[in-house]
């Protein structure tokens, strides 16, 4: 059986919803992030980066970034479909992974390591305390137009749930709890967000 290698935090909450969502189960490994746990010599020879999560295949060997482990969950269990079933809905879906993670999440991200985690994060990674809000501001904007985008849409690419919805939500649910809340004028990223939070595989991986 694999195994996911597994913390607090968005990235391994997305993970776990992924597989929720696929219905697979898998042993999930508890990696204590606040104890420094994920930066010890026996975590490093699993994940070099020292991120979490990380997969464990049951082979023994290990992938990490949550994006590549989404995509060999797809290839290995490929239904329910949730990056795309043709080579069209592939990109698409993976249009708005891109979009998403690099001027939502990303920023999100970064703006608590360097905020409201500095404290945890300062001796870990280089931080830039001084751009934490520049950086909630670039993640407000840009979830602002995803807003406008998502007008008369049931999920971020369209009719159909996919890896997209899963890794926004993830981010957001987190943002939520860390300084980081949505706008309330955004109407159609909250309707989005509650179809989402109702999803059992969604309360099933909390």
């Amino acid at each position: 059986m694999m195994k996911l290698h597994d913390s607090m935090g968005p990235n391994p909450r997305l993970v776990r919803m992924f597989l929720a969502e696929k219905g697979m189960e898998v042993e999930l490994v508890p990696v204590d992030l606040m104890a420094g746990e994920n930066r010890q010599p026996e975590y490093l020879q699993k994940n070099p980066t020292g991120q979490l999560p990380c997969l464990e295949l049951d082979e023994g060997s290990f992938l990490s970034e949550t994006l590549v482990i989404c995509e060999y969950i797809e290839d290995v269990h490929p239904t329910p479909v949730l990056i795309g079933s043709n080579a069209k809905e592939k990109a698409e879906t993976r249009m708005w992974v891109r979009r998403i993670d690099l001027n939502i999440n990303s920023n999100m991200a970064n703006a608590f390591r360097f905020g409201p985690g500095h404290s945890l994060f300062k001796d870990r990674i280089r931080t830039i305390p001084q751009a934490s809000d520049d950086l909630k501001l670039l993640a407000a904007e840009q979830l602002a137009w995803l807003d406008g985008q998502m007008e008369g849409r049931a999920f971020i690419v369209g009719e159909r749930f996919s890896m997209a919805d899963i890794i926004l939500f993830a981010f957001l649910e987190f943002g939520s709890n860390f300084g980081q809340p949505m706008a309330p004028e955004l109407k159609n990223i909250a309707r989005w967000y509650e179809s989402v939070a109702a999803r059992p595989a969604t309360q099933a991986s909390a």
